[in-house]
């Protein structure tokens, strides 16, 4: 397994990010994982080394960079440290993460290891929706995007990903939690109907009996039935969007 510390320059400065791939030359497929909002941990990392043991290089980059270098001890998580990192994911906005999108695309394009063309993402909790919205500003570049337990899809806002559904050119899956207090229990239903009026393939799916984090192992909530699922799932998907050719 070939991983690396790098960091890959955006607009807004350096953003240290942590690579994996397969051994050998490759090129091996591109894929874009965005945190959830508790931030960059081992955890994450063994994520996307999986995510590279099945054939892919993957890109996990620290979407806090701007505070500086912010970690959590999430197994210690109380109420203090929730409001640091939740007042950490509000400091980013749709535009910034985007504007990273194409700093993170840039990069992929540089690497020998990383194969041009169609990539693919991955995003939890707080980066469901910034997911949504890459496939949507970059419809030439992410093919295979997948959200768990996203929240931010549909909101209120002007910049909500949900306007923005119909520009999407890629493949689209997104697993939610049956109780979840981030995501109102509207959510997926009316995902569906927005989505059913475009072009774009995609799958939704509530797991029932799981709870906000259910894919983390390391998380009390883990539930291995549902968490594997989605990894058989994103994989599927990824394999026949971005390895044909």
């Amino acid at each position: 397994m070939y991983e690396q510390d790098v960091v890959v320059t955006t607009k807004y400065g350096p953003c240290p990010s942590f690579v994996a791939c397969p051994d050998g030359p490759g090129p091996f497929p591109g894929i874009i994982f965005y945190m959830d909002a508790p931030g960059i941990r081992e955890e994450l990392r063994n994520m996307t080394r999986r995510i590279a043991r099945h054939g892919y290089f993957a890109i996990l980059p620290d979407m806090y960079y701007r505070l500086g270098t912010l970690r959590f001890d999430v197994a210690r998580r109380d109420d203090a440290q929730a409001q640091v990192f939740l007042a950490a994911m509000r400091s980013l906005t749709n535009a910034m993460v985007m504007d990273d999108t194409a700093g993170l695309l840039g990069f992929l394009d540089a690497q020998d290891k990383c194969k041009p063309g169609p990539v693919g993402c991955v995003g939890y909790c707080m980066s469901g929706q910034h997911i949504t919205n890459a496939a949507a500003f970059f419809p030439h570049r992410i093919k295979a995007a997948a959200s768990l337990y996203g929240v931010g899809i549909i909101t209120d806002k002007e910049d909500s990903p949900h306007h923005f559904l119909d520009r999407i050119k890629g493949e689209l899956y997104y697993a939610f939690a049956e109780t979840d207090r981030s995501v109102p229990p509207n959510i997926p239903g009316d995902l569906d109907k927005l989505l059913s009026k475009t072009n774009v393939k995609y799958e939704i799916k509530t797991f029932p009996g799981t709870e906000h984090g259910f894919a983390f192992a390391e998380r009390a909530v883990y539930n291995t039935l549902a968490a594997e699922e989605t990894w058989e799932k994103m994989f599927a998907m990824w394999d026949r969007c971005l390895k044909k050719g």
